[in-house]
């Protein structure tokens, strides 16, 4: 089966993609879908001042501001209604994980199936509207704050402002459920991942502006292109790198007939973890900068003024921290979204067994070995491709959105939108191969 499918992905031409009509539909809505994303992150929220805000945001760009634009789309330094973007639903969706590790009731829902799932669904999107409101009225009462950003302060404008981010971040998840269901490719990654990509052709512009005003020497423009695509031929190789474990079935008999033992793969992927570990940390490093920024009219203590300086882009304490806290989160996230004793259990009640191993506590434990080796080398990998980017942007300005984690999500999310949209040809030509047979069985009948 595994060659019969290698074969019809070689046979794949412009021919094959001519006629998934299906496809070309999912395609279609996918980039309307998007559209709509990119328009929103234009319109303003009510009783803003935009120029009082752009020039307030600019000081603070390099913060984690700057980061949570980046995954906006732009819309932070618009104050847009989509400023909020998709991070409240991220940010729900991995509480919720950790609560169904630790909340047996969760545990129990996520083993039922699609109905279970149905219903963890439901309690992330409350949490998305938790979570968004909170932060929606954090950042009305800051605008409030700042001289000038707001015409008209007051309660109507903090309602107002709660409202509309809100709408925003709903509307968002309602459009990358959509885009998942009726389209090609994850929607939430989809979304991010448009965002990111909308500011490129932005951040290379500017690298090339510092190269024309000799801010950057061309040897040195030349290297970070050569790096960037060495950089993304490495995250690919990475996120499809799998250890492939091997699982035995026994003979098996039904009836009178007896069946041979079959064999299949449990794959590990070398990174489980994905983008998760990057943004966590980023986010958790930037922090102290963003709020010593918004606290530059007060007294700050001496001390706290040093702790923001040493965690400023390029320091060796900012590195450090980055690189711990990346493999903190590595191991952290991959033991929340991969659970080896349930992995072992689902194989013991198939009958499936890794050779040399027994069934159940012992396969438990040989699967969570594997998984930290191989974890390790994968947040080895995080720290590389994040901390790499990271110094260049200290040591020679090149623009924000071509940091390491920018790179990580365009590359995986492209990765996996192509590998659906090979899987929708692949089953196009699976029912044209299915159509011929049953043709020609009709005509020998005859």
């Amino acid at each position: 089966m595994a060659s019969a499918a290698e074969q019809l992905a070689s046979n794949l031409n412009f021919s094959t993609f001519s006629k998934a009509t299906d496809l070309k539909k999912r395609l279609w809505f996918t980039l309307g879908a998007l559209l709509v994303y990119r328009l929103g992150t234009y319109i303003p929220l009510p009783g803003l001042n935009p120029d009082a805000f752009a020039q307030a945001f600019r000081g603070q760009s390099g913060g984690i501001l700057g980061l949570f634009n980046m995954f906006s789309g732009g819309a932070v330094e618009r104050m847009a209604i989509f400023a909020l973007g998709i991070m409240p639903y991220i940010s729900a969706s991995i509480i919720v994980q950790l609560m169904t590790s630790v909340i047996p009731a969760l545990e129990q829902l996520k083993k039922e199936g699609e109905q279970g799932r149905k219903i963890i669904n439901q309690y992330t999107r409350y949490g998305t509207v938790l979570l968004g409101t909170v932060q929606a009225y954090a950042i009305s009462v800051g605008l409030e704050s700042g001289n000038g950003l707001v015409a008209d302060p007051g309660w109507f404008f903090r309602v107002s402002t709660v409202i509309s981010l809100l709408g925003g971040t709903m509307f968002l998840m309602w459009l990358g459920e959509q885009i998942t269901s009726r389209g090609i490719g994850n929607g939430i990654s989809l979304i991010i991942f448009a965002g990111i990509v909308a500011h490129l052709p932005t951040a290379l512009a500017g690298t090339l502006e510092l190269g024309r005003t000799g801010a950057l020497s061309t040897p040195l423009i030349l290297f970070l292109i050569v790096m960037i695509v060495a950089v993304i031929a490495l995250i690919v190789f990475v996120e499809r790198a799998q250890r492939r474990l091997l699982i035995q079935y026994p003979k098996r008999q039904v009836g009178n007939r007896m069946y041979q033992g079959d064999t299949s793969h449990l794959p590990l992927k070398l990174n489980t973890a994905g983008v998760i570990p990057a943004i966590f940390a980023s986010s958790l490093l930037l922090l102290p900068a963003t709020l010593a920024g918004f606290a530059k009219s007060a007294n700050m203590p001496a001390w706290a003024t040093a702790i923001v300086s040493a965690l400023g882009h390029g320091k060796p304490l900012y590195m450090a921290l980055y690189a711990a806290m990346i493999a903190f989160f590595a191991f952290f996230y991959t033991a929340i979204v991969f659970n080896p004793k349930e992995t072992a259990d689902n194989l013991k009640k198939h009958g499936g067994f890794i050779l040399g191993i027994r069934p159940g506590e012992r396969t438990a434990e040989y699967i969570d070995y594997v998984l930290t080796r191989i974890t390790v080398l994968g947040a080895i990998y995080l720290i590389f491709v994040c901390i790499l980017p990271e110094f260049l942007i200290a040591q020679t300005g090149v623009p924000f959105y071509l940091g390491g984690t920018s790179l990580l999500i365009v590359v995986s999310v492209t990765l996996d939108t192509v590998a659906q949209i090979q899987g929708h040809l692949i089953a196009q030509q699976y029912e044209g191969l299915i159509r011929k047979s049953k043709l020609r069985g009709g005509k020998r009948g005859r």
